[in-house]
């Protein structure tokens, strides 16, 4: 890579690191492995950065790198236990999650609940603002497919949440 392409991506980097960031912790609900994810996505993005023709889909690229390795990271078998030195305390008799105010705390635990494919259908459609077409692009399946994951990840968040969520566009 020639210094005018180093500085190129450094400059898209330092345009784009909050932002990739941010989804990642959408898709993954740690910080600090969104930082990885946000990591695994630049990198390969340098990697192919002097094959990038077209500099506006370098955005695409860079979602659909970052969702690929949020869904393989948590295909591997450690992400899947969970230790705790207490159990959680259940729920008061006649306590309903929808008669309290929804915080950005619960939203986050409830995208926890859905599983990865679904959560990165529900972060790449509502907190991105992708449409469909432009979700299964970044994914690599059918639009089909984008919607039926739309639609079980909502069930799965409704389940998680213990209420309706709203849902416009």
């Amino acid at each position: 890579m020639n210094e005018r392409e180093e500085q190129e991506f450094a400059e898209y980097f330092a345009a784009k690191r909050d932002s990739v960031r941010r989804t990642a912790y959408l898709l993954c609900g740690d910080w600090h492995r969104a930082d990885d994810l946000a990591q695994t996505a630049f990198v390969a993005l340098h990697r192919r950065w002097t094959k990038i023709r077209d500099r506006r889909a370098t955005d695409a690229y860079v979602r659909k790198t970052l969702t690929r390795a949020a869904i393989d990271e948590s295909r591997r078998p450690w992400r899947r236990e969970q230790h705790t030195d207490r159990l959680p305390e259940p729920e008061p008799a006649g306590v309903r999650l929808d008669e309290h105010v929804a915080t950005r705390a619960d939203l986050l635990a409830g995208l926890k609940e859905v599983p990865p494919k679904q959560r990165a259908v529900l972060v790449l459609r509502y907190f991105e603002g992708l449409d469909v077409a432009s979700v299964a692009k970044a994914l690599g399946c059918s639009e089909g497919n984008v919607k039926s994951q739309t639609a079980r990840g909502l069930a799965h968040l409704r389940t998680a949440l213990g209420e309706e969520v709203e849902t416009h566009g």
